[in-house]
C-alpha cells in the first residue's frame, strides 16, 4: 500500500495550507517571534531564532509541514504537520500547530484543523493532538472544535528535554468542528 499524501495543498476560504518551503523562513520567524504566542507551550522559548530554527528545519525535513497562508494578504501567519502516521491502528497526529495572534480567538483555528483533518479522514479513522499539559489555550481549543481528551498524561522529548502531554482525539465519524 502507498504511503498517504502528507503534504497537499488544502484551501479553505480565506486561509491557504501548503507545503512549508525553505523559502518561507523569513516570513514564517517573523510570525512566530512573538513570545506570547509561545507562553503556555512546554517549549516558551521557540520565539528564539535558534529555537524556531530547529523547529523549522525539523518541519522541512519532517516531510508532512505545512504554511498557512491569509488568502486576503498572501502573509504567511502560521504553520502545523501532520506526524506519527501509524496505517495499523490508521491514526495520524496533527501538531506544531501555531498561528499569529491576530488569528487568534476567531474561526482561523477551526478552518485551518477542519482542512487538515478532512484530508486526514481520507486515509485514518482517528487524528490525535498532543498538548502540553500547562497550554490551556490549545487545550480550550480543542475542546471547542470537539477533541476528545484520552486518560493520563503522555511524556514527549522536544530540544532534550521530556515534557508531559495531554492527547485529545477526533473521530472520523465524531461530531467535530
Amino acid at each position: 500500500m502507498a504511503a498517504p499524501p502528507l503534504q497537499p495543498t488544502l484551501l479553505g476560504p480565506r486561509i491557504l495550507i501548503r507545503p512549508v518551503t525553505p523559502s518561507d523562513w523569513n516570513e514564517m520567524f517573523a510570525a512566530a517571534a512573538d513570545p506570547a504566542i509561545w507562553s503556555v507551550h512546554p517549549v516558551r522559548d521557540r520565539y528564539k531564532e535558534p529555537v524556531f530554527r530547529e523547529f523549522f528545519d525539523g518541519a522541512l525535513a519532517s516531510g508532512a509541514a505545512f504554511s498557512f497562508v491569509d488568502r486576503q494578504t498572501g502573509k504567511v501567519i502560521g504553520s502545523s504537520r501532520y506526524y506519527g502516521y501509524n496505517p495499523i491502528a490508521r491514526e495520524i497526529e496533527i501538531g506544531w500547530t501555531f498561528l499569529t495572534r491576530a488569528y487568534w480567538g476567531g474561526s482561523y483555528n477551526a478552518e485551518v484543523k477542519k482542512l487538515m483533518l478532512e484530508h486526514a479522514f481520507t486515509f485514518v479513522d482517528t487524528v490525535v493532538f498532543w498538548v502540553g499539559e500547562t497550554n490551556w489555550r490549545s487545550q480550550r481549543a480543542m475542546e471547542k472544535i470537539g477533541g476528545m481528551r484520552r486518560e493520563g498524561l503522555f511524556p514527549r522529548t522536544l530540544g532534550g528535554v521530556e515534557y508531559q502531554f495531554i492527547i485529545f482525539e477526533i473521530r472520523k465519524h465524531a461530531k467535530a468542528l
